[in-house]
């Protein structure tokens, strides 16, 4: 009887286990609108597979990523991606790349990765670089970092690099995602197509009006 007992109760606390380890995939791109139409869909939760027969070795393959890239724009500093976009390999890998170019004094602007955590390393130069926590605490948690030094910023959090030398600087990251996204939080929320109504933002960052409509009316650079 205590044996029945026993394996009764590991069952449940097995089936228990089982329901709380489920859950969803984690997505890869902003939305995915649900259809009853299959035949209607044209995207998926990543990308639609190769047969594994037809790949090759340049489905895994990308080339350039040791070109310097023009930093003459408002921000000083350009993103190349390396994601599923540019190796379709990586596609259901989790795992992405990107160079970093700054100017003397340009910035990777806050900005935040919705799908991905990132690991950055120096190459050249010397960055100021930091991320803040979410609410309520919003904590700034900064550090210079050197030729050779390594910074994470967690997935979700807003972050920014700066290049506090006189010289250009380079900085390689990983990206825990195959399309990690990026928000840069200025373009988002002052150059959102249509623009958000200047009330709100006015009484959001206790601006005047007119202070929200110049900056609405800027140009915002998007360095990725």
């Amino acid at each position: 009887m205590k044996g029945v007992r026993f394996l009764a109760a590991f069952v449940l606390l097995a089936l228990a286990s089982s329901f709380a380890s489920a859950s969803d995939p984690s997505p890869l791109q902003d939305f995915c609108v649900a259809i009853d139409d299959y035949k209607s869909g044209v995207f998926v939760n990543g990308k639609f597979c190769k047969d594994p027969k037809l790949a090759t070795p340049d489905d895994f393959f990308y080339s350039g990523l040791n070109i310097p890239r023009n930093t003459s724009n408002p921000v000083g500093s350009t993103v190349t991606p390396v994601n599923v976009a540019q190796i379709a390999g990586l596609n259901t890998l989790g795992i992405s790349l990107v160079r970093i170019d700054y100017a003397p004094y340009g910035q990777n602007p806050p900005h935040t990765h919705p799908r991905a955590t990132e690991i950055l390393v120096v190459q050249e130069g010397t960055l100021y670089v930091g991320f803040v926590t979410s609410n309520t605490d919003n904590k700034l948690f900064t550090k210079v970092l050197n030729k050779g030094d390594v910074f994470v910023f967690p997935v979700g959090l807003i972050h920014f690099q700066f290049n506090i030398g006189k010289t250009n600087a380079v900085a390689f990251a990983g990206l825990s995602s195959q399309n990690p996204g990026v928000i840069t939080i200025a373009n988002a929320v002052f150059g959102s197509d249509p623009a958000i109504n200047p009330d709100v933002l006015a009484r959001a960052f206790q601006l005047d009006q007119k202070v929200v409509k110049s900056l609405q009316a800027k140009f915002w650079w998007d360095n990725n």
